[in-house]
C-alpha cells in the first residue's frame, strides 16, 4: 500500500473514531471525572503496550524541561476532557463539538501572547468569521440541547475545553524530540493520579454495560486512535492532515442526530458552518484572496 494511501486511511479512521467519543461518554452514564479516570487507566495500558512494542521504554531519557512540559500538557488535556464531556450533557454533542472546534483560534491567541507570533489580517479575518458563527450559535433557540441541560453553560464549557486543548497543543509543539506515544503514556499516567481523587471518591462506581463504554473509550478512542493519528501525521502533508481533521466534527454531528435525535436548528447550522469554515481557512492557510500556503493541524480529543 502506498504511503499516502495508508496515511489517508489512518487519518480517516482516527477522525471517525474521534467523532463517536461523545456517543460513548453519554452512553456510559458516568460523571465526566469518572470517564476521564478510566479513559486514562485503559489508555495507559494500551499505550504501555504500544511503547513497549516500539522499544520506547528502553533508554528514553527526559530533561527536567521536557518533564515539566509533558506535565503541563497532561493537566491541560485532563481539564479539556472534563469540560468537553460536561458540555455534552448541557448543549448536546453536536453543538459542543462544533464550538470545541474554535481550538485553532485559541492556539493563535496563545501564540501571540506567549510566543510573540504575528496576527496577520488574514488570521484576524478568519477569527472574525468564527466569532460571528459563535454569535449565531449562542443566539439560537436551544432546540437541540440536552433535556434538563443549560445551553449557554454547555457552550462556555466547550469553549473552556478548546482553551485547555490549545495549551496542551502549545506544549506539545516544544516536545518534538520526544516520541509522541511516550508523551501520551506519561500524560495518561498523570491523568490517572489527577482524576483518581474525584472519580474514586463519592461518585458511584461504574457497573454493567458502563464498563464496555469505558474500556472502548480508553483502548479504542485513546490507544488505537492516537496510534492511527500519529501514523497519519508521519505519512501525510500537514495540509492534508488539516483537511481530513474536519471529518471529526461532521461525524460527531451525524452521530448525535442518528443516535440521540438532536437536530441542529438553522441558526446553529449557519453558525457551525461559519466556525468550521473559519477553522479550515486558518488551519490550511487560506488567505481571504483564496491563495493557500502550507499549514495544517490535527484535532485529537
Amino acid at each position: 500500500m502506498q504511503t499516502k494511501t495508508r496515511g489517508t486511511l489512518e487519518m480517516l479512521a482516527a477522525m471517525a473514531i474521534s467523532g463517536t467519543v461523545g456517543w460513548l461518554v453519554v452512553g456510559s452514564g458516568q460523571a465526566p471525572w469518572v470517564v476521564v479516570f478510566w479513559r486514562c487507566v485503559f489508555g495507559a495500558l494500551a499505550m504501555l503496550l504500544a511503547c513497549a512494542g516500539l522499544g520506547l521504554l528502553r533508554g528514553s531519557r527526559l530533561s527536567g524541561r521536557q518533564v515539566a512540559l509533558i506535565a503541563l500538557g497532561g493537566c491541560a488535556l485532563m481539564l479539556n476532557w472534563v469540560l468537553l464531556f460536561s458540555a455534552y450533557s448541557q448543549a448536546s454533542i453536536a453543538v459542543a463539538t462544533v464550538v470545541y472546534n474554535t481550538q485553532p483560534f485559541m492556539l493563535v491567541g496563545l501564540g501571540a501572547l506567549l510566543f510573540g507570533e504575528r496576527l496577520t489580517p488574514g488570521k484576524l479575518g478568519w477569527l472574525a468569521l468564527a466569532f460571528a458563527g459563535m454569535l449565531f450559535i449562542v443566539g439560537a433557540r436551544p432546540a437541540s440541547a440536552m433535556v434538563g441541560g443549560d445551553y449557554l453553560l454547555g457552550i462556555l464549557l466547550a469553549l473552556g475545553a478548546a482553551f485547555f486543548y490549545a495549551i496542551a497543543a502549545a506544549t506539545t509543539k516544544h516536545l518534538r524530540e520526544v516520541p509522541a506515544p511516550l508523551i501520551v503514556l506519561l500524560q495518561m499516567l498523570l491523568g490517572m493520579l489527577l482524576s483518581a481523587p474525584f472519580a474514586l471518591g463519592s461518585l458511584p462506581a461504574p457497573a454493567g454495560e458502563a464498563w464496555f463504554y469505558l474500556v472502548t473509550i480508553g483502548v479504542v478512542h485513546t490507544g488505537l486512535m492516537s496510534t492511527l493519528l500519529y501514523g497519519a501525521i508521519q505519512r501525510l502533508s500537514t495540509v492534508l492532515v488539516g483537511a481530513l481533521s474536519f471529518i471529526y466534527p461532521l461525524v460527531a454531528v451525524l452521530v448525535d442526530w442518528l443516535v440521540f435525535g438532536h437536530r441542529l436548528g438553522w441558526l446553529q447550522v449557519l453558525g457551525g458552518a461559519a466556525i468550521l469554515l473559519a477553522a479550515a481557512g486558518l488551519n490550511l492557510g487560506w488567505s481571504l484572496r483564496l491563495r493557500s500556503v502550507r499549514e495544517g493541524r490535527a484535532t485529537w480529543d
